[in-house]
């Protein structure tokens, strides 16, 4: 039986990164939204030695993810380590589209590999520094269950909460909620995966030189380097490291919380000159 690794938005810079790392001790399989973006990152990982393949999987889509995670167990494979890269920034689309590809796919990526986890498997959940930065009396929190029990509702608290800074900050407040949502949700998850001895873990990226952190360099990304310590966008392959080492089976004892990857950019904010 094969060890392998599911990474979902895999074509992406953090996934693909990711994807080198773990390909050295597991099967690969991407999944993304685009079969020609998946066939080209296959054949890049084939060409470094790596067992991989790939699929199209539209996370919000229950349905799609099982079908995701039966393609990547046929043929007696087990999936020892999903690593949950895809997701949506404020720039991407709407606060609902936002709050549905990031709270609700990643409610979707974690129930259905729940439902298979055994001794010594992983989940990591890509949230962000975002989720981080929110007074919490703002944060609806209270709403987050409803992820869960009632997407539609959860979804419309979102986008009603959003709003309360106005047309022009609905998406980066909605992604904020969402990314603060998947802290909070993998939190809540830990005890129902180490009942099956698994784990599941959040992490916490800052600014990253991808392309979906260039979408943001001109909308807040690049003013947080100014009180960041480290004072640049971090590389794919940092961000990657870290989620490859929680994905592995090395950290055991390592579930049920966040890591900050941020380059120092809580530290910053915290500390900052007044």
């Amino acid at each position: 039986m094969t060890k392998t690794a599911v990474i979902t938005g895999g074509t992406g810079g953090m996934g693909m990164a990711t994807a080198r790392i773990l390909g050295t001790d597991h099967r690969i399989v991407l999944a993304d939204l685009n079969q020609e973006r998946i066939d080209a990152a296959v054949v890049d990982l084939r060409a470094s030695g790596i067992d991989a393949s790939g699929t199209v999987c539209d996370i919000t889509d229950r349905a799609s993810v099982d079908k995701l995670l039966a393609f990547a167990e046929a043929g007696d494979h087990h999936i020892r380590a999903v690593v949950h890269t895809a997701g949506v920034s404020p720039q991407m689309g709407s606060a609902q589209f936002v709050a549905r590809i990031n709270a609700i796919g990643t409610v979707n990526v974690t129930e259905a590999f729940l439902a298979r986890a055994t001794e010594g498997d992983a989940l990591v959940n890509v949230a962000s520094v975002a989720g981080h930065g929110l007074p919490k009396i703002l944060v609806p929190s209270g709403a987050f269950p409803k992820a869960e029990s009632d997407p539609v509702a959860f979804e419309k608290i979102i986008v009603r909460r959003s709003r309360v800074f106005g047309k022009k900050l609905h998406s980066g407040l909605a992604y904020s909620f969402s990314k603060a949502f998947v802290i909070w949700y993998s939190r809540k998850q830990a005890a129902a995966f180490g009942a099956r001895g698994a784990r599941i873990v959040s992490v916490s990226p800052g600014s990253f030189d991808t392309a979906m952190g260039k979408l943001e360099a001109d909308h807040g990304a690049s003013d947080l380097l100014k009180v960041s310590a480290l004072k640049r966008f971090g590389k794919p392959e940092e961000i990657a490291a870290v989620l490859a080492f929680c994905a592995s089976e090395a950290p055991g004892y390592l579930t049920g919380t966040d890591i900050l990857v941020d380059g120092g950019t809580r530290a910053g904010q915290e500390f900052k000159k007044s």
